[in-house]
C-alpha cells in the first residue's frame, strides 16, 4: 500500500502545482485539498511515526527553533538577491495567492492543513519508506529529498523551488534525525506562519489570487 500512496501522492502534488501555474487556479482550491488527502492517506497506511528516535519535547523544541532560523535565513537571502526581478515577482505572486482570506484563516489553512499534510506525507511516510527500501539510513533520506524537490519544480516558481530546495533540506535532516515528522512539521509550521505574518517581499499590485 505504501508504494502506491507515495507514487499517487507525489504525482498529485506535481499536477496540483502545474494547475496553479498553467491554469492560474487558486492554491486554496487545488494544492490545499491535495496535500490534506496526501497526509490522510499516509496516516491510513499505518506507517507514519511522529518522533521514534527523539523525545517529543526535544523534537518540537529543535523544530520550532529551526523554523525561526529558516525564516531569518530566508529574509537574508531575499535581501541578498534584491534586484533579481524574476524572483521578486514570483515571490510576490505567491503571496497574492492569499487573496481575500484574512491572515488568521490563511495561517490555519497553511500551517494546520498544508504544512501538516506535506510533512506527514514526505517526512512521515516517504522518507522512512525510502530509507528502509534502500539502506536504512542517509541515502534513502537523500532520495526522498530529491523527489520532494522534483515535485516542487512543477510549480515553475523560483520562490517555491528555492523553498523546496533549502526548506526541504532542513526538513529532511530533521526527519532523518527524529525518524518521523514532528520536528519537520514544527519547523515547517513556524516558517510558514512567519512568512505569512511578516512577508519577505511586497505583494504584486496585480495578483493571481483566487
Amino acid at each position: 500500500m505504501e508504494p502506491f500512496v507515495i507514487v499517487v501522492g507525489a504525482v498529485a502534488e506535481a499536477l496540483a502545482w502545474a494547475a496553479v501555474v498553467r491554469r492560474h487556479v487558486s492554491i486554496w482550491r487545488t494544492l490545499l485539498p491535495v496535500l490534506a488527502l496526501m497526509g490522510a492517506a499516509a496516516v491510513l497506511t499505518g506507517s507514519v511515526r511522529t518522533s521514534p528516535r527523539v523525545t517529543f519535547a526535544a523534537a518540537a523544541a529543535v523544530g520550532f527553533a529551526s523554523g525561526a532560523l529558516l525564516y531569518l535565513a530566508t529574509r537574508a537571502f531575499v535581501r541578498a538577491v534584491r534586484g533579481w526581478t524574476a524572483f521578486e515577482q514570483q515571490s510576490a505572486r505567491t503571496y497574492e495567492q492569499q487573496g481575500s482570506l484574512p491572515l488568521w484563516l490563511a495561517l490555519v489553512l497553511s500551517v494546520g492543513v498544508s504544512a501538516l499534510g506535506e510533512e506527514v506525507f514526505w517526512r512521515g511516510l516517504v522518507q522512512p519508506e525510502f530509507s528502509r527500501a534502500v539502506d536504512g539510513g542517509a541515502l534513502g533520506a537523500v532520495l526522498s529529498y530529491l523527489a520532494f524537490v522534483a515535485v516542487n519544480l512543477a510549480s515553475a516558481n523560483l520562490a517555491i523551488v528555492a523553498g523546496g530546495i533549502v526548506g526541504g533540506a532542513v526538513w529532511t535532516i530533521l526527519g532523518w534525525w527524529t525518524g518521523g515528522f514532528l520536528a519537520s512539521l514544527c519547523c515547517h509550521g513556524v516558517w510558514t506562519a512567519l512568512m505569512l505574518a511578516f512577508p519577505v517581499v511586497r505583494r504584486a499590485p496585480d495578483g493571481v489570487g483566487s
